[in-house]
């Protein structure tokens, strides 16, 4: 299994995303991107981080492989759609290894109903129990990054089932471009189907409509803005389209559990997506 060490002699010809003292960000090879966002690598310290850390929404699909003093796991946290404390798990491992799926990009390897897994964290062996073996294989017997991670893409991509219905993948990348500041009639009209046919895919490949995958983008884009102090929540309301300051705060509760000031005076506590929106 990889080291702390192996992180100091990634190959530059991987590109990072983000790195620091016991963790890296990467991206994955090209023929994986419009299914993964990024891996994750961390070797965390004893209270390395706070016991309330976070992850905020982002709507898609993550598979977590930690190791503890009890051994190996792996779970599949599924479409997220409401906020993950996960600092006190965290704070037990000695090395943690995530695979971050982009909206959608679970469902090509697994042929399971999103809508089946959204929000639930499930041993990976009960969802696709051959995928879980093979993984758990590559990165038990992998000792560096640079083995780890070529093993590791060969395999996903021979796994890809299918590739997304085009007007699935149109209507993701709009409602992304657009900073989830669109209507689903717009939508309709600009992929050239209707609603429901639409909505049938969201909930398929995604796990939820296209109304809920729209507020999930735009908060993560609201959440990118609040990390800059020198936006203010009216600047922030206006770049996205509310009609005041309460309609935000209402809609990011909503999502988040906390106002956009409770995240800021927090921030260190919460996780964002890095690599999707």
């Amino acid at each position: 299994m990889i080291s702390r060490k192996s992180l100091k002699d990634i190959s530059e010809s991987r590109t990072k995303l983000i790195e620091g003292e016991g963790f890296v960000y990467l991206l994955p090879c090209e023929p994986l991107r419009n299914f993964l966002s990024n891996f994750t690598i961390s070797f965390p310290r004893e209270a390395g981080i706070s016991d309330n850390y976070t992850i905020m929404p982002h709507g898609s699909v993550t598979l977590v492989l930690f190791k503890d003093t009890s051994g190996l796991h792996s779970f599949l946290f599924g479409p997220t759609t409401k906020p993950q404390r996960v600092g006190d798990i965290a704070n037990t491992c000695s090395a943690i290894f995530i695979i971050e799926f982009q909206p959608a990009g679970f469902y090509p390897f697994s042929n399971i109903s999103q809508k089946e897994l959204t929000d639930k964290i499930l041993p990976f062996s009960s969802v696709d129990d051959l995928l879980d073996q093979t993984i758990r294989r590559i990165f038990t017997n992998t000792s560096s990054v640079d083995e780890l991670l070529p093993a590791l893409e060969k395999f996903l991509v021979a796994s890809i089932r299918f590739q997304y219905p085009e007007e699935l993948s149109l209507t993701v990348k709009t409602i992304i471009q657009t900073e989830g500041i669109i209507t689903s009639t717009e939508l309709s009209n600009q992929a050239f189907y209707s609603s429901r046919h639409l909505n049938r895919l969201f909930n398929l490949y995604l796990g939820m409509s296209m109304k809920s995958f729209s507020r999930l983008v735009r908060i993560n884009k609201s959440i990118q803005l609040l990390n800059e102090s020198t936006n203010t929540l009216a600047r922030i309301c206006e770049k996205l389209g509310y009609y005041d300051v309460s309609h935000f705060v209402k809609d990011f509760r909503m999502v988040c559990g906390i106002t956009p000031q409770e995240y800021r005076n927090k921030m260190s506590d919460f996780y964002s997506e890095i690599a999707k929106f």
